[in-house]
């Protein structure tokens, strides 16, 4: 049995940015973060892609459960239909694993906080 790697995790309201250096030296000092909009992404695509990968699962589990039933087949190539669709739930899950952890394995190497450029003058620009 296979479980789906771990979701992006959305921006929860109570959620705050990280806290800058209290060194007044440090180039943190002061700086402001945004939520990754990258991060952001990949929270929507994970949310977009998982009903439509389910809905896949589901009707095909639902054709693999008829096609398994006696009273629906009774024949050499019910069988053959049988290890047809069996394979094609194999192939689904696998494409399931591959797009599911891609979101997750990219999710886990962008950062969910930024900092924000303010667009103040420095010298010598």
């Amino acid at each position: 049995m296979f479980v789906d790697p771990p979701a992006p995790r959305p921006l929860d309201p109570r959620e705050t940015p990280p806290k800058g250096s209290t060194d007044p030296l440090s180039p943190d000092a002061g700086r402001s973060w945004e939520f990754n909009p990258e991060y952001q992404r990949l929270v929507t695509l994970w949310q977009q892609v998982l009903p439509l990968l389910d809905d896949l699962t589901a009707s095909l589990d639902k054709a693999l459960r008829l096609a398994r039933s006696p009273d629906t087949w009774d024949a050499p190539v019910g069988r053959r239909y049988v290890e047809d669709l069996t394979e094609w739930r194999e192939r689904l899950q696998r494409y399931r694993r591959a797009v599911l952890t891609a979101i997750s394995d990219e999710a886990a190497d962008t950062p969910r906080w930024i900092p924000v450029e303010t667009g103040a003058p420095h010298a010598f620009n």
